[in-house]
């Protein structure tokens, strides 16, 4: 066995792993980093950067149908499925020099090609090599959550692991799951001509606002996606090209494919947790709020801590610990400013309380204001006049944001600023937005909490009445 000593050992090279190992070995400490299978983790490989991808090859595909209202006859598109999936890999092959062992190396980065697994709490162990590092960093993301559902095992299916590999375009995906990985991926197929059926034990984009929900779902509908809420599956039959989903309400649903995205999982498995006293937890590994495990040497960040499992959220726990491991100095990470999207169209985004949230937490004190994006004119001459956000405020400080339509994602970054920074409603009404643009959409909402302020009160018009006269 090959002994190496070390400032920092990070396992796993997802986003998280290769942001602290990037940060920290320019700013001086010795790095090992670990990853026995793709540098770039999931991100990369088959999650933000694939989906969105294929979701654009879709939207490329959908706008030759709906040209009508702008005087742009609507053709079928002819849809070369096998390229789409090219126009993917090329895309993750653009990205890849940046992620890859031979960048890391050239950084000073000491890379290791195998899986890294404990073996005391202050050693690992990868391949035929021991690390004895000062600090240890778990990174090691998340796989999809494939439930045990009777009959499964001996069907066909895909995940969000697979499903870009496939080349053949689906007749019909059966789709099991209606979150975000679901519908996206959902439409994206539906617009580049499969049929899709979604079927989603409980509510479909369960997890955000209601009403912001409603309308999201309305135009997935629109477009033809059959979206079964309610439909627990129950039982999986048939085989390639023929599947069957049994649900538990007695209906049965037919299809050529299957996709799998009913959630994540954490990459704990190898890990050999115990044997550094690293106590797990429901969700990935139990982390204080500085991402310190139960073994003090020991921080885990990204999907891995039992946390929010977004991409963005790793790099920004790296941030966290680089203050901690490398300088000493006290750092927490928080979730209140922590904004994500879901890219369906039209967009969904959130950052902070939901409505229903900050009613429960704040109660009376809470203001909720409103903004429709058909009155918005950039959104009127794009025709993009779907959409709607809602801001929940407490005595003039935003709390939370929901978004639903075009661009929300880039939206919602206002308000994370916003609450990043404890902004006040004032700071974002101040703001002069470029016209026409979207981006009004957030000044006028804000502006919409000052209006009964200003054009309601007895006092702004008395004082008006008073200059006026002298």
């Amino acid at each position: 066995m090959e002994r190496i000593k070390t400032d920092l050992c990070i396992i796993g090279a997802g986003s998280g792993g290769l942001s602290v190992a990037a940060g920290a070995v320019q700013m001086g400490a010795s790095v090992v980093l670990l990853e026995g299978h793709k540098m770039g983790g999931d991100c990369l490989n088959y999650g933000c950067v694939p989906s969105k991808a294929l979701i654009a090859a879709g939207k490329h595909a959908h706008a030759m149908t709906t040209g009508a209202p702008f005087g742009i006859k609507p053709v079928k598109p002819t849809v070369d499925y096998a390229a789409a999936k090219d126009h993917v890999a090329n895309v993750i092959k653009g990205i890849e020099p940046h992620d890859s062992v031979e960048r890391f190396q050239g950084l000073g980065v000491n890379v290791i090609t195998e899986y890294g697994a404990f073996i005391s709490p202050t050693e690992v162990q990868a391949g035929d090599k021991i690390i004895t590092a000062r600090r240890f960093v778990i990174a090691t993301g998340s796989s999809p959550f494939v439930p045990p559902i009777d009959g499964l095992d001996a069907v066909p299916h895909f995940t969000n692991e697979n499903i870009f590999d496939l080349k053949e375009q689906p007749k019909h995906l059966i789709v099991i799951g209606g979150g975000p990985i679901g519908m996206e991926l959902a439409q994206a197929h539906v617009r580049l001509g499969s049929k899709v059926t979604v079927l989603e034990g409980m509510k479909a984009l369960g997890k955000d606002d209601p009403e912001l929900a409603a309308i999201a779902l309305e135009r997935l509908r629109g477009e033809g996606i059959e979206i079964v809420e309610g439909a627990l599956a129950e039982k999986i039959s048939g085989s390639d090209g023929d599947i069957n989903v049994h649900t538990k309400d007695g209906n049965t649903y037919n299809g050529t494919h299957l996709l799998m995205a009913v959630g994540r999982k954490p990459n704990v498995d190898k890990l050999d947790l115990e044997k550094a006293g690293i106590e797990p937890t429901r969700g990935g590994i139990k982390v204080d709020a500085s991402l310190k495990t139960t073994n003090k040497r020991v921080y885990a960040i990204g999907d891995v801590a039992a946390g929010l499992q977004f991409t963005h959220v790793a790099g920004y726990h790296a941030g966290v610990i680089i203050k901690s491991a490398l300088f000493g100095l006290p750092s927490k990470a928080k979730t209140d400013h922590i904004p994500w999207a879901t890219y369906i169209d039209p967009e969904m985004a959130q950052v902070g309380l939901t409505e229903a949230q900050a009613r429960e937490t704040h109660g009376e004190k809470l203001e909720v204001v409103r903004f429709e994006y058909a009155e918005n004119d950039r959104a009127r001459a794009e025709l993009a006049t779907t959409g709607l956000i809602k801001v929940m405020v407490v005595k003039g400080r935003p709390v939370g944001a929901s978004i639903v339509g075009a661009q929300a994602g880039e939206l919602i970054q206002i308000w994370a600023l916003a609450l990043a920074n404890n902004l006040k409603m004032s700071a974002i009404a101040n703001m002069i937005a470029p016209y026409p643009t979207l981006g009004e959409v957030n000044k006028r909402a804000a502006g919409a909490y000052f209006s009964p302020r200003l054009f309601e009160s007895k006092m702004v018009k008395r004082i008006v009445g008073f200059v006026q006269r002298f």
